[in-house]
């Protein structure tokens, strides 16, 4: 029986048993979303925050699940807690198979209004933050002729929002990243891939989502018609991170509800639902000349 037609094959292509996975920024939000989505489907966890007695409840949680966990601390803008965080997380299960590299920042402004202090806080979280992160993860998985790195970005890496200059700057620069750490580590059997989740209701985000006019401005433009929820990334960040994804590497899959599309109502709010256009409706001919 194939592989395609093995329902217990299908499965497997989506177990982590025996996987050791570390979620960076994982205290809070879309962080914590990713580390339970990999614990669900058996991988063991190391998660870290700048504070890691945040970490403490969410520990627990993931060892309820059955699974092994450690947390700990690290701060992605300095480079001696990148190196010591790897090194503690490799030490406390001797190898580290997938890295989902979140620990992010925004800070919304008007373009005339970002500081340089600004800048320098989202590029160095968001961007050089990620990069050293994925470098010293990936020596390990590079010397086990094995790993999978997934990098968050955002549907702000391939569309462009005011206010949002410096943090749209830093996603798509995680996007370029994306392509040419999969080049330098593709021979190694390390897949590097970008998840870029579109609008989603998380505490970072919530102040936006208490202005219900703001909100049906924002579903209006997304073909789902909805913002995303955090259990919506479960299957991405589980298909990047397991076998199911085996040959795929350099790639960016947006899970934005179709919000990146740009569509514009092409047609009068009043054609029916059921046809795009009217039968009845008369056709529009040129002028003759």
């Amino acid at each position: 029986m194939s592989e395609a037609t093995n329902p217990s094959a299908n499965a497997a292509l989506f177990d982590l048993t025996g996987r050791t996975a570390i979620v960076t920024g994982a205290s809070r939000g879309l962080g914590q979303g990713f580390a339970r989505a990999l614990a669900n489907a058996g991988a063991d966890l190391v998660i870290t925050s700048r504070d890691r007695k945040r970490l403490a409840p969410f520990e627990g949680e993931i060892r309820a699940l059955g699974r092994r966990a450690v947390s700990l601390e690290l701060d992605v803008r300095d480079l001696s807690s990148i190196t010591r965080m790897a090194a503690e997380a490799t030490a406390a299960f001797g190898h580290l198979d997938i890295l989902v590299n979140n620990a992010g920042c925004n800070v919304r402004k008007p373009a005339l209004d970002v500081t340089w202090d600004d800048w320098n806080l989202m590029l160095d979280t968001n961007l050089r933050g990620s990069f050293f992160v994925a470098q010293a993860v990936a020596r390990g998985m590079v010397e086990r002729r094995y790993g999978r790195i997934i990098n968050i970005s955002s549907v702000t890496s391939v569309s462009g929002y005011a206010g949002l200059g410096p943090y749209g700057a830093s996603r798509g620069g995680i996007r370029q990243l994306t392509m040419s750490l999969a080049d330098d580590w593709g021979k190694y059997g390390v897949t590097v891939n970008c998840l870029a989740p579109g609008w989603f209701h998380t505490e970072q985000t919530n102040a936006l989502y208490q202005d219900p006019a703001w909100v049906e401005y924002l579903c209006e433009r997304i073909p789902l018609k909805r913002p995303g929820e955090a259990h919506d990334l479960d299957s991405a960040v589980v298909f990047l991170a397991a076998e199911s994804s085996r040959y795929i590497t350099g790639q960016t899959l947006l899970v934005d509800g179709g919000i990146s599309v740009g569509a514009v109502r092409a047609l009068p709010s009043f054609a029916p639902v059921s046809s795009p256009i009217s039968k009845n409706a008369p056709i529009e001919k040129e002028p003759r000349k």
